[in-house]
């Protein structure tokens, strides 16, 4: 794994980094309502798991607006946008954008997601920002660790990925 910075300096991602070709391991987030939600919830879909330092944040914003729209046409797939975040604070920011179908799940409690999928960041406590797809079969098909926490992810290639996972 090449290394993660957040605004130029480094940072430490902790966990197990998982890549394509890994059995997606489980993990345990909170939706917006404080119910768990766990991998298992979205079994037999694809998913597309978009994971962002912040919802309230432009650059998280726009990935989480953008997975929305271009999946939507994707048949029996979901997106799952993860962070650090309130559920509080994701329930507010989904009613404010509009987006109250989206599904929004928080891993403040545990960062359970985070050090399952090696991208909880110490020094911040946050999810560095990146893309897992997931088949039906609960393999990783596709995987990006963004570089530098504050650009966008490669929206093309992790959708053609969810289009053939």
């Amino acid at each position: 794994m090449s290394e993660v910075t957040f605004k130029q300096n480094p940072v430490t991602l902790n966990g197990q980094v998982q890549t394509a070709g890994d059995k997606a391991p489980s993990f345990k987030v909170l939706a917006t309502d404080l119910s768990e939600v766990t991998l298992e919830d979205a079994k037999g879909k694809k998913l597309l798991i978009s994971a962002v330092p912040s919802i309230d944040t432009g650059t998280c914003d726009k990935q989480t607006r953008r997975f929305n729209e271009e999946a939507a046409d994707v048949e029996g797939a979901e997106v799952w946008t993860i962070s650090a975040d309130l559920p509080f604070a994701q329930r507010r920011w989904c009613a404010a954008a509009g987006l109250d179908n989206a599904k929004v799940f928080s891993d403040h409690r545990d960062l359970d997601f985070g050090e399952k999928y090696g991208v909880a960041i110490d020094e911040l406590r946050l999810l560095s920002r990146s893309v897992f797809v997931i088949n039906e079969a609960g393999e990783i098909t596709y995987s990006e660790i963004v570089p530098e926490v504050s650009e966008h992810p490669d929206y093309e290639k992790a959708i053609e990925a969810l289009k053939q996972a």
